[in-house]
């Protein structure tokens, strides 16, 4: 079965992947003998997609913790749905349900001005009432493959989620992050059934990594570092599954042997700028993501002078095929045109240069960057 998807602009007329347009119509077509349009339909319940939600919250976006859903504030109202990244900030997520934009938009700020005093030890809490007793530190580590910061909720999110687009919610959405930084988004589900298969299709409002480069350019986070909106930080853990020798050969950074370890890899987006840090060894390239993260399976490297599918490649890592017939433990493959490689003997580190165990993040460290940047002679 073969799919075409068709995504028309917003209500202006721009072009989608410009600052103001939006996607707000999605159209699939099924490709075959006859091209036959697989009509949107409306879920059963809104519930439906909260119960999806919570089985995977990386629907929603990649990089994310369920905290627990139907959270108690201390104002006698309910979160729909609590969240941590990797970095340790807070994500509130809201079902629009059949409530006007303004009651779910002013219910989210709402709940901002009560998660923002959140203590850890708060968070902790939370995990563990909504998580039969579970520990938010070990969760954590299971999840990301690492500590928890020593300071969490240092910035957070909000997100609207529905099953459609109404230009009210654009507009007082869009008004509030474009003008004022509020750190708000909206995402939209479209639901498609065909021969008895369920489909969801997610449209983001404003593009995540847009918005949260506004909101930091507006300083509505004086506790948390901003975010130039271009640069990333990729940790590769060199050895049999993976080397650096290859990816410098071959033009790529990788990660897998788990969702978590993996799914990071999705916020590279292409002409993103990344630099790579071998753990315990220190910074090694930087170069121009060219393509979204695919897995080892569907991957192509060019050797001499052909394309071919990299398990066909002379590679250096000797266990990189050893979950290829795994989709749980992939390995993910992110295209890269490198500006700057180094030798992992040559491999620059210094104290105070950012670290974390984290395969893929936004890199905030304006410390680190300006020293990147000068060793690898960037011409910023």
């Amino acid at each position: 079965m073969y799919w075409a998807i068709h995504t028309r602009c917003g209500y202006d007329g721009t072009p989608p992947d410009t600052e103001l347009g939006v996607p707000i119509e999605v159209g699939v077509w099924r490709l075959g003998n006859d091209l036959k349009q697989v009509p949107f339909a409306s879920m059963d319940k809104e519930k439906r997609l909260e119960e999806a939600l919570t089985k995977d919250i990386s629907i929603l976006s990649p990089g994310l913790m369920l905290i627990g859903c139907q959270i108690s504030t201390a104002h006698g109202k309910f979160i729909d749905m609590l969240a941590i990244d990797g970095e340790g900030n807070l994500h509130v997520v809201e079902l629009k349900r059949n409530r006007t934009p303004r009651d779910v938009v002013a219910q989210l700020l709402d709940y901002a001005s009560w998660i923002q005093s959140l203590s850890y030890k708060q968070i902790a809490q939370i995990y563990s009432e909504k998580n039969g007793g579970s520990e938010l530190e070990k969760a954590f580590a299971e999840s990301f493959d690492t500590g928890l910061p020593e300071e969490l909720n240092q910035s957070h999110e909000l997100v609207v989620v529905g099953s459609e687009l109404d230009s009210s919610s654009e507009r007082i959405i869009s008004y509030l992050s474009d003008n004022y930084g509020v750190p708000i988004n909206a995402v939209f589900f479209r639901y498609f059934e065909d021969a008895g298969n369920e489909y969801l299709v997610r449209t983001w409002l404003v593009d995540p990594r847009q918005a949260e480069a506004r909101a930091s350019a507006s300083g509505r986070s004086k506790r948390r570092a901003p975010w130039n909106g271009r640069d990333f930080y990729v940790s590769l853990g060199d050895g049999p599954h993976r080397t650096w020798e290859d990816c410098v050969e071959y033009g790529f950074v990788s990660g897998g042997g788990g969702k978590w370890y993996s799914q990071t890899l999705d916020l590279l987006c292409p002409e993103a700028r990344v630099f790579v840090n071998i753990p315990k060894t220190g910074y090694v390239g930087v170069g121009i993501v060219k393509g979204p993260s695919v897995p080892v399976t569907d991957f192509k490297v060019e050797h001499n002078g052909a394309e071919i599918p990299v398990l066909d490649a002379p590679l250096k890592a000797p266990h990189l095929a050893e979950h290829a017939a795994d989709p749980e433990k992939y390995e993910y493959f992110v295209p890269v045109e490198w500006i700057k490689t180094v030798p992992k003997q040559q491999a620059y580190w210094e104290k105070g240069l950012f670290a974390i165990q984290l395969t893929a993040c936004r890199l905030r460290s304006q410390f680190t960057l300006e020293r990147l940047s000068q060793h690898f002679g960037l011409d910023e």
